[in-house]
């Protein structure tokens, strides 16, 4: 790994006021435990990317391997990829149902969600990125996807199955306190405010987006998203027009990311086959772009100009390989996809993210039990064989001060 390491703070403040909502929901909660860490001081940039540009890495992030650390769903294991030369070196067993490998907070460590879909047995498992090996796992209920408070005081388990957030300490994962989200079917990514005060979750299996007051702990309320008109034909090339009227009533968001300015959050849709532009603030829809065929994740460029786009291949949860997986390249200014990048010979990208350096889009391939080494300059992709039904993989170390958790959601 080159030895680049710097931390610059910036001093523009963004104050966002709170939006008309649709539903009023919840309860505040008891009062969770303090941290030592705390980001309260610094002060979020006008850009919110500007902290994560290209090998603008902090120091705790000094001397960890580098690394691609892919979590397998199906066979329960992770593989360690090595970044330069695209080969797998290592693999190790962990809990069940492995969906997400998520970074600590502090950057110091690397979990792994095993949500155990279906039984009570999940789990969170460390890995040292100094050594790349996992640690002793702690049994956590259901935790599908991990966020971190941008405070620091607090590790966000996303418990799909229950409808509902357990806010837990970062270190222990011992349970601070519940927020329940009662409308928000399978709850799952989510993306925070530029000011640090709301958080918005997407809720896949009820098309609709749930707005948390951090500071409260309660849901603010909900929103519908609206479908295109039209969208791809399943099985219709990666580059085709939009053929088919879109005929069903309720979307099914996945990925969501902030823009620089803060103003808009971008929502990647499977079935709307797009994404959808929402005023946070206001809590409205403001826009959609089409992508490509089941948009999933989402992934901003490291000078934080672009959002890479992940299109599955399929409207299917449960998809066959093969399909016409490619990647939309959007204009953070213009809202236009300005690039297309296919998987030559089929694929189903799913979840991953940017190398440090920002030339590599590294993306699992859900379906196809590979993963996918994207040259964003070129186009040219490499596939690597992995386990079967990789998912929520992360590069590491990534530029930034501190993780807000998923594969690598760093300011």
């Amino acid at each position: 790994m080159k030895s680049i390491y710097s931390l610059s703070l910036a001093a523009a403040v963004i104050a966002a006021g709170a939006g008309a909502l649709l539903v009023e929901a919840g309860a505040q909660q008891p009062a969770a435990s303090a941290s030592s860490a705390s980001v309260a001081a610094i002060a979020p940039a006008a850009n919110i990317y500007a902290q994560v540009g290209a090998n603008m890495f902090s120091p705790a992030v000094q001397g960890q391997l580098e690394r691609v650390y892919v979590p397998n769903l199906r066979s329960n294991e992770v593989y360690v990829i090595d970044p330069p030369t695209a080969k797998v070196i290592d693999k190790f067993k962990v809990g069940r149902s492995p969906q997400h490998v998520v970074p600590a907070w502090d950057l110091k460590t690397l979990w792994v969600a095993n949500n155990a879909e279906g039984r009570t047995d999940g789990s969170l498992t460390p890995i040292d990125p100094m050594t790349g090996k996992p640690g002793k796992s702690i049994p956590v209920d259901d935790p599908y996807n991990m966020y971190f408070t941008p405070d620091g005081k607090s590790a966000i388990v996303v418990a799909e199955a229950k409808k509902r957030l357990d806010f837990r300490d970062p270190q222990t994962m011992k349970l601070q306190y519940s927020v329940d989200m009662p409308w928000c079917a399978g709850v799952n990514h989510a993306d925070f405010s530029i000011d640090n005060k709301y958080a918005i979750f997407t809720c896949e299996f009820s098309g609709t987006l749930a707005k948390v007051d951090l500071e409260g702990r309660k849901v603010m309320g909900y929103l519908k998203l609206q479908m295109p008109q039209l969208r791809f034909k399943e099985g219709s090339p990666a580059e085709g027009p939009l053929t088919e009227i879109c005929t069903t009533q309720k979307g099914m968001p996945q990925d969501i990311r902030i823009s620089p300015d803060g103003k808009r959050f971008f929502i990647a849709d499977m079935h709307a086959d797009g994404v959808h532009v929402i005023d946070g603030d206001a809590f409205k829809q403001v826009g959609f772009i089409p992508t490509g065929l089941g948009a999933h994740g989402l992934y901003p460029s490291r000078d934080g100009t672009k959002l890479y786009v992940a299109n599955r291949s399929t409207h299917k949860i449960h998809g066959g390989g093969k399909g016409p997986g490619s990647v939309s390249v959007i204009d953070f200014a213009t809202q236009k996809v300005v690039q297309t990048i296919v998987i030559p010979g089929g694929g189903s990208p799913d979840m991953g993210n940017v190398s440090a350096d920002g030339k590599t889009l590294w993306l699992s391939g859900r379906y196809d039990n590979e993963v996918y080494k994207i040259d964003i300059a070129s186009g040219q992709v490499t596939k690597i064989p992995v386990g079967l039904e990789p998912h929520g993989l992360t590069v590491w170390p990534q530029p930034g001060r501190y993780s807000l958790g998923h594969t690598g959601n760093l300011r």
